[in-house]
């Protein structure tokens, strides 16, 4: 007995139906445990949160570093006059500093406040108040203000060297936001950059994030103390300070090149640099030098790695009697690895005079089996003499006219004593500038002693490239009988 065709259908449909709700229903079931599982998840996490962890400690401790460094932030304002021969022109510029000390003084980048006529202070609760330059260093682009003593809160310090991987926080006011916080690591320490506008370099480089208006602010560590001031952004090897925006790469000077440039504004107004007596090459260069020393030969041949070859060492100097000679690669000063000789005339520059600094050298050596010797030489550094930066100019400006130039009598406190001396003047300049007149600035642009003269004219000269006639910079001078006068320097 055949069974009715709905029977032979029925259990195939049965079938079809339940593997159809299965493909519906095992998904939500899925959905439904993931979102169980989601839910216990969320769940515990938050529990864990609530109960602590290592997060809202990390949070705390950021904002403690804020707290503690904020009130000794400062945002600086200038107004001045650049004056060039177009004439001149009115500008304003701002930047970031901090409170160093319980006295008044105020620490900021050179070229924050280079040229200023007016300056003014914003603390960290608003407050307004006017600043006068106590001095400033051209060379390592430290400036120290003043201003009225009460309320402040100096920041803490630390000469420690940071190292590479630690964290670190740079403070200021970026593009105008003023009072801002930011935060990195350590990326590299001894850095030179090429900047234009910096002699001595030295810099702790970090990728916290700093812009234009960072400059001259403070660098802290962990513990919220200072150990750099925030100084530029590298956008390209020879670029300017604060020129682009931040690309990863930014750079402050170390605390130890700080105190010893603010200690000696704050004491004299100006700085005195260290001197070695030495003329260094890079190694790569020991080459070219071969001919004239066969020692340079032979570093060239057989040194390997990084230094400075020392190729003269000056008679009587601090050099000659440490025992350094020519042929000498000199692979460190004090703590800091030597790559090129920028690194030396760095470490140098921004030493006291009177410092004992360790240098450890290679020396070429024949009998030694590695073909040179390891030794570790001790010289107390005595005073650059700013006529040794001076090259030529100084012959240009005797043929100028002005001669017998020597550092003006400085007045601790008084920003506007100091200048340049002028021993011997001749010529067309003679009626001008004659004997015992004082140049104090050069393009509007304060110079307080010879060291000054010398760089910004070195800068101006080199900002203007020689297209029609002679090139000539603005002096301003002020008179044995007082009167102040402008100046024009031609250059032959």
């Amino acid at each position: 007995m055949r069974e009715p065709a709905a029977t032979r259908i029925l259990p195939p449909l049965l079938l079809a139906v339940g593997a159809v709700a299965s493909l519906w229903a095992v998904p939500a079931l899925l959905r439904t445990a993931d979102t169980v599982r989601t839910a216990r998840a969320v769940d515990a996490a938050e529990k864990r949160l609530d109960a602590g962890s290592v997060l809202p400690a990390f949070n705390a401790a950021l904002r403690d570093i804020g707290d503690s460094v904020e009130p000794s932030v400062v945002h600086v304002s200038i107004a001045g006059e650049a004056k060039g021969r177009g004439g001149t022109r009115a500008f304003t510029q701002t930047g970031s500093g901090w409170v160093w000390d319980a006295q008044g003084h105020v620490v900021t980048n050179a070229h924050v406040v280079d040229g200023a006529a007016a300056i003014e202070v914003q603390l960290h609760d608003g407050a307004l108040r006017a600043a006068k330059l106590v001095g400033l260093d051209l060379r390592t682009d430290i400036a120290v203000l003043e201003i009225e003593s009460a309320d402040l809160h100096p920041a803490r310090r630390s000469n420690e060297l940071p190292a590479q991987g630690d964290m670190v926080f740079a403070f200021g006011s970026p593009f105008e936001f003023r009072f801002s916080m930011s935060s990195g690591i350590v990326s590299g320490i001894g850095r030179s950059a090429g900047l234009a506008e910096v002699e001595y370099e030295s810099f702790i480089q970090v990728d916290a994030a700093i812009n234009p208006g960072n400059s001259g602010g403070p660098l802290v560590d962990v513990r919220g103390r200072v150990i750099g001031m925030n100084t530029a952004i590298a956008t390209g090897r020879g670029s300017t300070i604060g020129s682009g925006q931040f690309a990863g790469i930014g750079l402050a000077i170390p605390m130890a090149i700080v105190e010893n440039v603010v200690d000696q504004l704050i004491e004299h107004g100006r700085v005195a640099k260290g001197w070695l007596g030495v003329s260094v090459l890079d190694i790569p260069q020991a080459g070219s030098a071969a001919l004239r020393n066969p020692v340079f030969a032979a570093v060239a041949k057989r040194y390997q790695g990084d230094g400075a070859m020392v190729t003269i060492v000056s008679k009587g100097s601090p050099a000659e009697r440490a025992g350094l000679r020519p042929g000498d690669v000199i692979r460190s000063v004090g703590a800091r690895h030597i790559a090129t000789r920028d690194d030396v005339l760095s470490e140098i520059g921004t030493s006291r005079p009177g410092t004992e600094v360790a240098i450890d050298v290679w020396r070429p050596d024949d009998e030694a089996a590695a073909g040179g010797t390891k030794l570790t030489v001790r010289p107390v550094l005595g005073t650059l003499d700013p006529e040794l930066n001076a090259g030529p100019l100084l012959d240009a400006l005797r043929r100028a006219g002005l001669a017998e130039l020597t550092d003006a009598p400085f007045t601790r406190g008084d920003a506007r004593s100091g200048g340049v001396r002028v021993g011997r003047s001749a010529g067309a300049l003679a009626a001008d500038v004659p004997a015992g007149s004082t140049i104090v600035a050069v393009d509007g642009q304060r110079v307080a002693r010879l060291d000054d003269l010398v760089l910004r004219l070195t800068r101006q000269l080199g900002q203007r490239p020689r297209l029609l006639g002679e090139p000539s910079v603005a002096l301003t001078v002020v008179r044995p009988d007082g009167t102040e006068r402008e100046v024009d320097l031609p250059f032959r």
